[in-house]
């Protein structure tokens, strides 16, 4: 069993609390009240960004090339290709503006940005594989679900449970795959605790949009 195959045994337990929340069930089904799809992406496009920043920060430290270009390919789709798409949200969703971080956001993408910047690179991919492999996962389990038409989130779902992107996360497995395999047991220890921390905090991301958990 490669390292990913054990990382993902570990959040078995997080990933089933995901896709029982109401908020997956009822963006599945399109009853997700509009509020929370509206403060959802705000945050994410907020999230997206830094992803992104944080994404080529560890393209700039990976040990080898070819994992440096698809690092910083990823974060230009983050910042680019992906903000563009919420763009278009904000529009269909009447959002006027992203806000500001709120506490879950905010706590989740400096977490990325410390562990990139100050945790060896290994870890700091570990950390950001599961808003990769996370949202794959969901996508398709979302898209294998009985359809119910003219669900207004029909095109967020189909980003994530798409074939474009599941090339991504499968290179992002890969190369994770590479790097623990290759470092020492302390570092694959620490890749492990980065992992489910990340996964932690997307239930949290999703959840935070369901309440609507703002600053006090």
């Amino acid at each position: 069993m490669n390292w990913s195959e054990n990382a993902w045994k570990s959040i078995e337990n997080i990933y089933n609390n995901i896709i029982e929340m109401s908020f997956i069930k009822e963006l599945s089904d399109g009853t997700l009240d509009k509020e929370k799809f509206q403060f959802y992406i705000a945050q994410d496009s907020l999230y997206l960004e830094h992803f992104g920043r944080t994404l080529a920060l560890i393209g700039s430290k990976a040990h080898q090339i070819e994992d440096a270009l698809a690092y910083m390919r990823f974060a230009e789709n983050a910042i680019v290709v992906e903000n563009a798409l919420h763009e278009s949200y904000f529009k269909e969703f009447e959002i006027s503006n992203k806000g500001i971080l709120q506490p879950v956001c905010h706590h989740y993408i400096h977490f990325l940005r410390s562990t990139a910047a100050f945790e060896p690179v290994e870890v700091a991919l570990a950390a950001t594989l599961p808003c990769f492999w996370i949202y794959k996962e969901v996508g398709d389990y979302i898209l294998n679900l009985e359809k119910t038409s003219e669900n207004p989130y029909q095109s967020w779902i189909e980003t994530y449970g798409g074939e474009d992107f599941a090339i991504a996360v499968k290179t992002a497995i890969e190369i994770c795959n590479k790097a623990a395999e290759n470092t020492t047991p302390e570092i694959r220890n620490r890749m492990n605790e980065a992992f489910i921390t990340a996964s932690k905090l997307e239930f949290q991301f999703w959840q935070a949009a369901y309440d609507l958990t703002i600053w006090e």
